[in-house]
């Protein structure tokens, strides 16, 4: 039983990747669950780190500037060769390889970075900013990009920040308020104890992520099944989707280890979850954080915003986008799990 209980952990979002796709009659029906799952996921998530402890860092600066300027960068770049190379001739590619670049850090990305040894901590300063950042930019670039529109900025502001707020603060808040509740009580009882949550508790967000990433899977291979699109305009989203994810991880790798944060915060436990494969230097932890922190990105809020402000089709592109990273993530976390043994 230990054996299979080592597998499954090994390998969980491979499994979960592949079952979602071939069960997708099932797990499409569960889309439904999403928002419990990513509060809860993000909840105990927010649990393992001290809000205190949040700090911008120089990678932050840097991988926000990266992020914005190879979404809009790529966009001018690949619109100026498209009357020279026949693939770029269709927009959807086009936009769908912009917002491959542009759309911010998901959710779940502290988790990942978690169990590879990363800093909690500081991914999740950069999640908000990358994530409360696409609340400024997308309601002032895609208008220029994509005129026809139904929405004003205020009322596309609003719409993003709803769903950024929904995903990420809710939870947020719920972890401090718990944080705040629990310290006062032992404060009062004359204690000296601070919250922090259990080893347990804390690999319950990755299993909460394998069964989210399950039933996105299954949402997304119905999309693509029944969905009427051009093969090559599929062909070159998917390919521009694989490019610009290990483009961003390597980038974000970089800039992690030529800028290591100082130090991990006074609640740090991220090496307590996975101490064997933790890097043991600012510049090991950084390189695996920011990592994460540019080449996961959050999908979900990507699709809405291709169908909202773009096309169906542009939003194949984060689709594609969340296949590969999520098998270069599982790739990670059996190697990390391999060297670990």
């Amino acid at each position: 039983m230990r054996q299979i209980l080592d597998f499954l952990n090994r390998h969980a979002l491979f499994i979960a990747i592949f079952a979602g796709a071939a069960g997708y009659p099932l797990f499409r029906h569960l889309t439904s669950l999403l928002p419990t799952l990513i509060f809860f996921m993000l909840f105990f998530t927010f649990c393992k780190i001290n809000p205190l402890d949040l700090r911008l860092r120089v990678w932050h600066a840097l991988a926000l500037v990266a992020q914005m300027g190879l979404g809009i960068g790529s966009y001018y770049l690949l619109n100026a060769l498209s009357p020279y190379i026949d693939c770029l001739k269709d927009r959807a590619v086009i936009e769908s390889v912009m917002l491959c670049f542009i759309m911010p850090t998901a959710t779940a990305a502290p988790i990942i970075a978690g169990k590879l040894g990363g800093s909690i901590q500081n991914l999740t300063m950069y999640t908000l900013v990358s994530n409360f950042a696409i609340v400024i930019i997308v309601p002032l670039f895609f208008p220029l990009i994509h005129p026809i529109q139904d929405f004003s900025f205020q009322e596309a502001a609003l719409l993003i920040l709803k769903k950024v707020g929904t995903l990420l603060v809710c939870p947020f808040v719920a972890a401090w308020a718990l944080r705040l509740l629990y310290d006062l009580v032992q404060k009062k009882k004359g204690s000296n104890k601070r919250f922090v949550l259990s080893r347990g508790w804390a690999q319950l967000p990755f299993y909460l992520w394998v069964g989210t990433i399950l039933i996105l899977m299954g949402d997304i291979t119905d999309t693509l099944i029944h969905g009427t699109y051009k093969a090559w305009s599929v062909l070159y989203i998917c390919i521009g989707a694989t490019i610009s994810c290990f483009l961003q991880f390597y980038i974000g790798r970089y800039l992690g280890f030529h800028f290591p944060a100082s130090s991990h915060g006074l609640d740090y436990q991220d090496v307590v979850i996975n101490p064997r494969t933790a890097p043991k230097t600012p510049q090991g932890i950084s390189r695996v954080t920011a990592g994460q922190a540019l080449g996961q990105k959050n999908t979900t809020l990507a699709i809405w915003m291709a169908q909202a402000y773009l096309s169906p089709l542009t939003a194949l592109g984060p689709a594609a986008y969340m296949i590969v990273q999520n098998l270069f993530n599982a790739n990670q976390l059996r190697a990390a799990a391999a060297r670990e043994q």
